[in-house]
């Protein structure tokens, strides 16, 4: 089974951007209920759809699939809620592990989020000076949520 074990960040700075590859990166979410989601990506030339069960801890069941770039815009304009999900993901390769910084446009504007995978949940990871605070178990910064509840319509962020 495909799991996804992850810790997500705030960033703090800018220091990050020295080394940072970035690409394009849109996505939506299809209606669901409770913890399960799915997603349709598009990146670049390349698109994918996603299932993602609800999380036991850091733990959740992910399966992801290549679909043609097509269906993926088609699916997105026409089945994914609005408003989507529009950010540049960079790679930052640090140590053993490969942090993942999204920079988000559109309604969540101004919101820098890192994460990382692990391969347990008990890996242990030391953390960049651009890392400030965890918000792993807050809910409000899941992508599927960002699309439900955009950064913008926060108010203040606590």
């Amino acid at each position: 089974m495909g799991q996804e074990i992850e810790r997500k960040f705030l960033v703090v700075g800018d220091s990050w951007r020295r080394a940072a590859l970035g690409e394009v990166i849109r996505q939506g979410y299809i209606p669901t209920q409770d913890a399960r989601t799915v997603r349709v990506r598009q990146v670049g030339d390349r698109a994918y759809l996603t299932l993602k069960g609800p999380a036991v801890g850091l733990v959740r069941p992910e399966f992801e699939y290549p679909i043609p770039v097509e269906d993926a815009q088609l699916i997105l304009a026409t089945l994914c809620s609005p408003p989507l999900i529009e950010k540049t993901r960079y790679r930052l390769p640090l140590g053993e592990v490969v942090w993942e910084v999204d920079e988000f446009w559109g309604d969540n504007r101004g919101l820098i989020v890192a994460e990382v995978e692990l391969t347990s949940p008990d890996q242990v990871v030391d953390l960049p000076e651009w890392v400030g605070a965890e918000v792993t178990y807050d809910p409000r910064y899941q992508n599927s949520n960002l699309a439900r509840q955009p950064y913008s319509r926060w108010g203040s962020v606590n």
